[in-house]
């Protein structure tokens, strides 16, 4: 089995594993970070929405061996910061009901406003991560709210 050296939320981990494991089996059964869900394993759902090298990325349909050394952000690492501007707006507005999909959803929306996106592009983005309980207004609302801040 190889072996792979990941640098996940700026820390270094060695990885045994076959080669083709997504890369959200690495995160969440090797490593034991379960932030980043599951949803459909074809990259439509967002739930597993990573960033890798700073873009949003589905980690369902990256295998590990593709990663290289780009740095990796999850979900656990965003929240290294709780002052971070996305989870304050999300308490305020109490935008989680089932909160599955909200690890996508900051993800996504975190990596376009950190990319300076376009109000468009930041509206596509976030129409690419399903919400099954269906939040979305409340998470348009916080999106609307972040993006004028920033935009």
């Amino acid at each position: 089995m190889p072996k792979y050296t990941l640098t996940i939320n700026q820390k270094k981990f060695n990885v045994q594993t076959d080669a083709g494991t997504p890369l959200l089996w690495v995160l969440r059964d090797n490593l034991g970070l379960t932030g980043t869900k599951y949803g459909c394993g074809e990259g439509i759902c967002g739930c597993c929405t990573i960033h890798v090298d700073g873009k949003a990325e589905r980690s369902c349909t990256l295998n590990v061996e593709d990663i290289g050394e780009s740095p990796i952000t999850t979900i656990e690492g965003l929240a290294e910061n709780p002052d971070h501007p996305i989870f304050k707006k999300w308490i305020d507005l109490e935008v989680s009901q089932c909160g599955y999909c909200q690890p996508g959803q900051i993800m996504t929306l975190a990596a376009m406003l950190e990319q300076n996106a376009s109000r468009k592009e930041i509206d596509d983005a976030m129409d690419s991560v399903l919400c099954r309980c269906g939040t979305y207004h409340r998470i348009k609302k916080a999106v609307d709210e972040l993006a004028e801040e920033k935009l």
